[in-house]
This record gives structure tokens, sequence and C-alpha cells, in this order.
């Protein structure tokens, strides 16, 4: 099939088929996938003009419904996490779209700085899974051992069946927000975080994910893991929401940006056939990811997003060398 907008030529089921497989893996960390789409599309489909940064936007806006549907429903959205992403993506990904088009038509640069910024971000992932931090370690111990221990009681109730460790009741309960900081209950535990970190940290995810396309949950979701101490199951939705609001923004100001003369003849206009079909692969898998999410204990969801977040960055710096 060919796809006249990027020249792609691909056959129909490839793209809903790679997109189902990254996202049921990523959606359950808060991230869409779009961050290995993209390498996908410009390495193995030869799409390499800037156009591919709104099309893998299309991506996001097409599948991360399926993840917010069951995160809304089962309650672990964490709102005024939410509401700060957004707030302070907006900004950026507009500066973002402008930056790409102008000066990074090749972002490798870029992306060798993105690269370090993800390295060490796994890295503290990293130390959080091998339990380096003794802090850290043992506030992970309490959840994992709540984890354990409700598979334990559900299996006994159920003869033996698999058995979701997070009960119904694990919900998000806001309980004070300021300009200063948030706080919100979940499974019996507290947890906080600034205001101005995240919403100068989204400002600059917003800026990445203009520039290259990726949503920013891919830099959101291991940041207030690692960095902010927050709860994986709290953490998935705000970020999948995220990315899913600033795609929509980034589409459409790619889309103002392709009739004005900043393009100048520049192909930025996406490709909505290719971005619908990863896109309809994606919402069938980040919709299971999210639903596996409460199967899963906190400790596999960080080393799926450990491994992601460190095969992506020696991704990136090793393209600026090699």
């Amino acid at each position: 099939m060919h796809f006249p907008v990027s020249g792609v030529d691909v056959l129909p089921f490839i793209p809903p088929l790679v997109a189902f497989l990254v996202s049921s893996l990523t959606s359950s960390a808060g991230v869409s996938g779009a961050f290995l789409l993209m390498p996908f599309q410009m390495s193995v489909l030869n799409f390499t003009s800037p156009a591919v940064s709104p099309t893998n936007m299309i991506f996001n806006i097409v599948a991360i419904p399926g993840a917010l549907y069951s995160y809304i429903k089962e309650g672990r959205m964490a709102w005024p996490l939410t509401l700060a992403i957004i707030i302070g993506t907006l900004p950026g990904v507009f500066f973002g779209a402008w930056v790409r088009i102008l000066y990074l038509p090749d972002p490798q640069t870029f992306k060798l700085f993105v690269g370090f910024v993800l390295l060490y971000l796994g890295y503290r992932l990293l130390s959080e899974v091998m339990g380096w931090n003794k802090k850290v370690k043992a506030r992970n111990k309490n959840m994992q051992d709540k984890f354990a221990g409700q598979v334990a009681k559900l299996k006994e109730e159920n003869s033996g069946r698999i058995a979701a460790g997070l009960p119904a009741e694990a919900v998000v309960k806001t309980k004070s927000i300021s300009w200063n900081k948030v706080e919100y209950d979940f499974w019996g535990e507290t947890y906080s975080f600034g205001t101005l970190p995240i919403l100068i940290l989204s400002l600059v995810v917003g800026l990445i994910g203009g520039i290259y396309g990726i949503g920013g949950g891919a830099i959101i979701a291991p940041f207030c893991v690692a960095v902010l101490g927050l709860p994986i199951y709290t953490v998935a939705g705000a970020a999948m929401a995220g990315t899913f609001i600033t795609s929509i923004a980034g589409v459409t100001y790619y889309h103002i940006l392709a009739t004005s003369s900043i393009a100048a003849g520049v192909n930025v206009s996406p490709d909505w056939m290719l971005g619908i079909l990863f896109g309809v692969g994606g919402l069938l898998g980040t919709y299971v990811g999210a639903r596996l999410q409460k199967f899963m204990p906190d400790k596999l969801i960080k080393v799926i997003l450990t491994t992601l977040i460190l095969f992506l960055s020696i991704t990136y710096i090793g393209q600026y060398f090699f």
C-alpha cells in the first residue's frame, strides 16, 4: 500500500500490528510507545521528513484514549498532576514545532542532549529497581508487600486463578492543592510533589515533544517515579493524558505552520492515513496495557520502564556518534 503524503510503501496490517505490540508493552508504564515508533518510521519505512513528527502525534491522539478509559474507570488518574503536566507542556510543544521546522530538520545534536537526560533518568530508575537507595528501597518494599499480599489473598479466595494485585479501593484521592505543593492519597499512603518543578519539567518536555514528536511521556513518567518518588500506578495515566493533549496541540500547530511562510516548502503536514493506521493498533494496545497494570507488581513495571528509557537513551547517543 502506498501512502502519498509520506511516500511510504508498506503492507496495511504492518503499522497497526507494530503499534499494538509496542503500546501494549509500554502503556502500563505511562508511555504511549511513540518514541519507539519514530525510529521504526524513519529507519524501516524511510519516512525522514519533518512530517514524521506530527504523524507520530496522530498515533498518540488515536491510541491513548484506550489507556485513559481504563485508568479513569479504575480510579488511577492523579488529576492535579495531569493538569500541571498539560499546563506546562502546551506552550513548549508550540515552540518546539517551530524550532523543529526552522532549525532542526535533522535534530541529531538535540537527540544527543535528550539521550543524556534519559540516561540520567534511567540510572535513577535502575537504582530503585536494584535497591541501591535504602530509603527508596524501604518505601518500595511496602508497596510490593501490599501487592503480593493482595494477590495471595485473591488467589486463595478464587482457587489459584490469576489475581489483580491492586484492589478496587486502590484509587487516587486528592488531599490538597496549592501553588507550592499537591498531596494525594493512594492505597493508604500519602504522596506529594512540588507544583513549580512539575510545571518547569513539563515546559521542557513540551519543547522536546514538539521537536521530536514523542509526546513527552517517556520523560515525564520516569522523572515522576525516579525523582519525585510517586507510585507508577498513579503516574501512568497522568503522563498519558499529558501526551494526548499535547499531541492534539502539536498536530494543530504543525498544520498551521504548513500553510505559513515558516515552512518554506518543507514537508510538515502529517500523513493522516499512516498515523491513523498506527493509532488503531495503538488504541487496542494501550487499553490492554492499562488493564494489565493492576496485575503487575510495581517493580516489574519499573523494570519495563527502565529498560525502555535506557534503550532509548543509548540509541539517541549512539546515533550521534555512529
